[in-house]
């Protein structure tokens, strides 16, 4: 199958959707089939097992490492060269709307992937007024596509109930193997805490952003003086982040990779997720997958994976409090943390990225079908209007 993918972010950026398209695209190379990923000009110009073809952006201020792109006849002409099997618009916001709109004038099926609360986002970013014309555009946008896929049902929920149509499901997987429990290390424990690997060990990865809501691990710190708390990754919160902890043993990790991100999660006693706008949340999938029990806010595609009370805990989003008391349950309880821990590796073993790829696969399978469908309509449309005798 030819596949063209189009991405708002690629590497060199790290976040969720990256790292999605990433292992999407390895499994996919290696099921044969043939690659060409249509990315911002900030992007690698390389990856193994796809063609990368970079389109000029322009910088997104609010966000440093987004671009926004404009039209671009490379776009079309590029897909009418390849003249793929199904095109992929993964998070449309601006080069995936362009690929769109070039695959509907060629008459190829597309699906689109819906991974970021866009309308949640805004606000943190000083877009709050654009705010009420966001979900006509998404909804605009998605139902050009043949068939929408996101990673949780509380994703589905929100796009059917904002009026988008043909919504199915791509949750996304985990490397069990590179994130896996006996990757616990003594060493990058006493980095991650400041040289004190002995005292209680809370974990965050991810985006430093204010839709991450970090703040409330404030009161956890406050709260719970003898943990320490590392964080994992970067982002344009880093600042203000670094003013609310400054009374806190709080450890700023930067960015971590692979094998040593693998370690951090597996030598943490808690991995905590105050963010109330996951879609789905892989950090999450992957601190499961380490044995690392969960505490995390109860909103967005996060209840699709940590079980309350079995796999991890859950708190309301909008009571830093029940953070705190959920925090502290778990660390004066290590052998309730050991069966967390156990429930949770067992979820994560079946959630492979290969599992899912396949899932993908049937997903382009159903669009193929369903364009095919469209175009048999418009003939038959086409034909009648012809043919039709003026009253």
């Amino acid at each position: 199958m030819r596949i063209a993918l189009f991405t708002e972010v690629f590497p060199p950026k790290v976040d969720g959707i990256t790292k999605r398209l990433c292992h999407t695209l390895r499994c996919l190379a290696l099921r044969g089939h043939e690659l060409r990923v249509f990315a911002p000009d900030v992007a690698e110009a390389e990856h193994p097992g796809a063609r990368v073809i970079r389109i000029p952006g322009l910088p997104f201020p609010p966000y440093p490492g987004l671009r926004v792109t404009l039209p671009d006849p490379r776009i079309g002409l590029e897909l009418a060269r390849f003249r793929p099997d199904v095109v992929h618009a993964v998070g449309p916001a601006c080069l995936g709307v362009w690929g769109i709109v070039a695959a509907r004038a060629l008459g190829l099926p597309v699906v689109a992937s819906y991974h970021t609360d866009l309308p949640r986002y805004l606000p943190g970013y000083g877009l709050g007024f654009a705010r009420g014309a966001i979900w006509p555009l998404l909804r605009r946008v998605h139902n050009a596509a043949n068939l929408n896929l996101c990673p949780s049902n509380f994703a589905r929920r929100e796009l059917r109930a904002h009026g988008v149509r043909h919504v199915g499901l791509w949750r996304g997987g985990v490397d069990t193997a590179l994130f896996h429990p006996g990757r616990r290390s003594l060493a990058l424990r006493a980095r991650l805490s400041g040289g004190r690997p002995e005292a209680p060990l809370l974990l965050y990865v991810g985006r430093l952003a204010r839709e991450k809501r970090l703040e409330t691990l404030g009161w956890v710190m406050d709260a719970i003086p003898e943990a320490h708390l590392a964080l994992v990754g970067e982002g344009p919160d880093r600042e203000r982040l670094a003013s609310i902890f400054a009374r806190n043993p709080v450890h700023f990790a930067g960015t971590l990779h692979g094998e040593e991100l693998a370690a951090a999660f597996a030598s943490a006693d808690v991995f905590v997720l105050p963010s109330d706008t996951e879609t789905l949340g892989f950090v999450t999938l992957e601190a499961m997958s380490s044995g690392c029990p969960v505490v995390a806010a109860d909103a967005g595609g996060i209840p699709d994976l940590v079980e309350h009370g079995t796999s991890g805990l859950l708190f309301d989003p909008e009571r830093p409090e029940d953070a705190v008391a959920a925090v502290r349950a778990l660390l004066d309880d290590p052998a309730r943390r050991r069966v967390f821990a156990e429930q949770a590796r067992k979820f994560a073993e079946g959630c492979t990225w290969e599992a899912e790829t396949g899932r993908l696969e049937l997903a382009y399978a159903e669009a193929i079908r369903a364009q095919r469908r469209r175009s048999r309509l418009g003939r038959l449309r086409r034909l009648f209007q012809a043919n039709a005798v003026p009253v």
